[in-house]
């Protein structure tokens, strides 16, 4: 008998997640319920609950009643890329179900548009587009003020997980001098290859790129505040990918506006970010309205994880390719998504 799998992943769509070769050997693999573009009946849930195996949800909701219902659950997996508040991790932990985020399947279509902001600051592209529109375009013009190159340039990290390391992979034929603040990977003295994990005093003075990839916590909101980026060399660019959280977004556009940094962003503070804004007048600025894993085929590699770790865990052995969830770090997560 295949073991069963709940699959209520809407919003997200079962296309979205999956290739076709993917969700084959998913569903030739296991039993599924669910499985469809649309939520999934709370009732029909439960009443498959105690034979599942595993549990696939946006925000799967798993408390203790729930895992006292389901006493042949080895996983539970969300697909918006963060850990739900609607788990209880803990129990989870206690009873031996692998409690796994698909943010590792975002690595490759994010870093491939953090690799495009950066080319696009460093070469000036979005500007000198704009420029050509009204006639002011530099023909051959070299600014030594913004423009870089990025061979042997020096880039900077603002957290170093999955994302970062596969950006820091499409940047290596460039032989950038790569650095990273990261401060729970130092405190654990984490492999980083030939990364340096320094101070973000570090990041912030000595790097021309600095690229913030943090995931949010309540320890780093506003990690990058109006001192930070004061603290930035004239002419650097900061790129910013994971979440407005971790800046002073004001002083950010303020640095933009007085052509102190030039930034790209692919998140705001409040999304869909207003049609009187002020970002939207602003020059020095790329925007990117939070699509950074919006691409056809995107988020494909998220269905490949999930199919690879739940046949390692069907065959006795532990997940290798999702997030697994960490006691120690998720209430300060959960902090900052309810702060």
């Amino acid at each position: 008998m295949k073991p069963l799998v709940i699959l209520d992943q809407h919003p997200r769509k079962l296309e979205e997640l999956f290739s076709p070769e993917d969700y084959e050997r998913l569903a030739s693999r296991f039993e599924l319920v669910g499985a469809q573009n649309w939520p999934l009946d709370q009732a029909r849930l439960a009443q498959h609950l105690p034979t599942a195996f595993a549990l696939i949800g946006s925000e799967p909701v798993l408390g203790p009643a729930e895992l006292k219902s389901a006493p042949r659950l080895k996983a539970v997996i969300e697909v918006l890329g963060r850990f739900p508040a609607t788990i209880d991790y803990a129990a989870c932990a206690a009873r031996k179900v692998a409690a796994l985020s698909c943010a590792p399947g975002f690595q490759q279509s994010v870093a491939e548009m953090g690799l495009g902001l950066i080319l696009a600051c460093a070469r000036g592209i979005v500007t000198e587009h704009e420029r050509f529109r009204t006639g002011t375009e530099r023909w051959l013009f070299d600014d030594a003020r913004w423009d870089f190159s990025l061979y042997r340039q020096k880039i900077g990290f603002v957290g170093y997980g999955s994302i970062a390391r596969e950006l820091s992979r499409l940047l290596s034929p460039f032989a950038p001098q790569i650095a990273a603040y990261d401060p729970w990977l130092s405190d654990r003295g984490a492999d980083t290859g030939d990364v340096a994990l320094v101070s973000l005093a570090d990041i912030l003075t000595s790097c021309r790129c600095i690229v913030i990839t943090a995931s949010p916590t309540d320890e780093n909101r506003g990690l990058i505040g109006a001192e930070e980026i004061a603290a930035m060399a004239p002419g650097s660019s900061v790129v910013l990918l994971s979440r407005a959280h971790l800046v002073d977004f004001e002083a950010l556009l303020a640095a933009g506006r007085e052509k102190r940094i030039r930034l790209a962003t692919d998140v705001f503070p409040l999304e869909p970010v207003p049609d009187d804004h002020p970002v939207r007048n602003l020059r020095n600025l790329i925007l990117s309205p939070h699509r950074a894993a919006a691409v056809p085929g995107g988020r494909h590699l998220i269905g490949r994880m999930i199919v690879d770790d739940l046949e390692l865990i069907r065959d006795g052995g532990q997940a290798q390719h999702l997030q697994p969830v960490n006691l120690e770090t998720i209430e300060k997560r959960l902090g900052a998504l309810r702060s």
